[in-house]
């Protein structure tokens, strides 16, 4: 499952048996401190960047030296490990590289403690994305890897239309509906199988159009709404109008990632990790597609912030040196291998106006808009029952059984009942 993509491609989940950084409060206070060895635990290393960035530390660290450990390839089963081993009371994991939308919920549940902000530069950062490390006011991790959404197209066929690519949903329809059938391919295609990339997408839908889902970190269900209602039209739409086809209803990142490398869409919203397969050799679409950002209902829409925030464990047995080993990963230096090598999109601002970088990798000025105009996914301490929700409502809406305004009005009460829970 690769829906690590959208937390950063990649998802860490770091587990650091450390010690020792000063800066550092933990909680509980009777925690002890000390320096030791580590544990680093990951989801998913698909590109093996991590261990040379681990080496370089354990150069430098020789008492304080990581080992890797990986959890299973799927963030569900790595956010039911890690659940379960924060429930006992274990101390096996220091430093958890958590999914962003999961930051407030370990926080609410006592699972991760407070980072003193001072300690990290996170005016370095790009703003959006430490918003996702906070809960209750209050700064619970630092940001590792961030992450937004893209349209793909194909550019090759738009410059034959003389057609630029779209900027609202109108346009996107519009081409969507008349050119692709002209090349025997489909439309558009997102994430809209019932797991968080349908979320993730019908997040974007409903916060392009003007609205939201939660308020003040969960406590307040504000879906029922004419914008909430206009996001998921804009879905349900593609699908009646056949824009959108029935197969997309089951994509995931890679099966919608393959539809269009294999030249089979003319429009994608996916990751940023798309481009380079995207253009690699034996690609079909190699040289002939550019990426802007999403669309929405009159002019750029706004996307969900992906990516993954660094946490310490309330249970760490050494939490000072996890807090120097944080720093160590989000340094600019280490940053940037996190793009060169990871193929990561980096939360260091200064890393996205660099024009060696942008030569290598040309997306970087769009993703950089594109973060910066996105908005985290839902905050709340009960977010994995908030996200079924949303996926449960959506997907009926995308087959037609509801109507938007059915929809929102079923995601209200059933978002309020969570909210409720205690």
């Amino acid at each position: 499952m690769r829906w690590m993509h959208a937390a950063g491609r990649g998802l860490l989940v770091v587990a650091v048996l450390l010690a020792g950084y000063a800066g550092f409060s933990a909680q509980p206070a009777t925690a002890p401190r000390g320096r030791g060895p580590m544990t680093l635990v990951t989801a998913g290393d698909l590109t093996d960047y991590l261990g040379p960035l681990l080496s370089d530390w354990n150069r430098s660290h020789p008492k304080e030296k990581v080992t890797l450990l990986e959890l299973p390839d799927s963030a569900d089963e790595t956010r039911a490990q890690m659940i379960s081993e924060l429930r006992s009371g274990s101390d096996r994991f220091d430093v958890l590289n958590i999914d962003v939308a999961w930051t407030s919920e370990f926080a609410a549940a006592g699972w991760i403690s407070p980072l003193q902000r001072d300690r990290f530069p996170l005016k370095t950062f790009l703003a959006p994305v430490v918003a996702t490390a906070t809960f209750d006011g209050r700064l619970y991790a630092v940001p590792y890897v961030t992450n937004a959404g893209l349209l793909y197209y194909r550019k090759d066929i738009l410059q034959r239309a003389g057609e630029p690519p779209p900027r609202t949903w109108a346009a996107l329809a519009r081409q969507a509906r008349t050119l692709a059938p002209k090349y025997g391919m489909d439309g558009y295609a997102g994430q809209f199988l019932p797991y968080e990339g349908l979320t993730v997408n019908a997040t974007e839908a409903v916060h392009s159009a003007g609205g939201s889902i939660l308020r003040d970190d969960g406590a307040r269900v504000t879906v029922d709404s004419a914008a909430a209602r206009a996001g998921l039209d804009f879905l349900a739409g593609g699908v009646r109008e056949g824009w959108i086809s029935p197969k997309a209803l089951d994509y995931k990142e890679e099966e919608s990632r393959l539809a269009f490398q294999d030249g089979r869409l003319l429009f994608l919203r996916n990751w940023p990790y798309v481009y380079s397969l995207a253009n690699a050799p034996g690609s079909k679409v190699a040289g002939k597609f550019g990426a802007v950002p999403l669309p929405g209902p009159s002019g750029p829409g706004t996307s969900v912030l992906g990516g993954s925030n660094l946490a310490v464990s309330s249970h760490s047995r050494h939490p000072e040196s996890a807090a120097d080993l944080i720093a160590y990963l989000t340094s600019e230096r280490v940053q940037r291998q996190v793009l060169t090598e990871g193929s990561l999109p980096p939360v260091r601002a200064a890393l996205y106006e660099d024009p060696a970088l942008i030569r290598a990798y040309p997306y970087l000025p769009t993703l950089r808009q594109s973060v910066l105009a996105a908005e985290p996914r839902p905050k709340s301490p009960r977010y994995d029952q908030v996200s079924l929700a949303v996926q449960a409502v959506v997907q009926d809406v995308m087959a037609l059984r509801q109507t938007p305004q059915q929809a929102v009005a079923r995601l209200s009460r059933e978002l309020g009942s969570i909210s409720r829970r205690g």
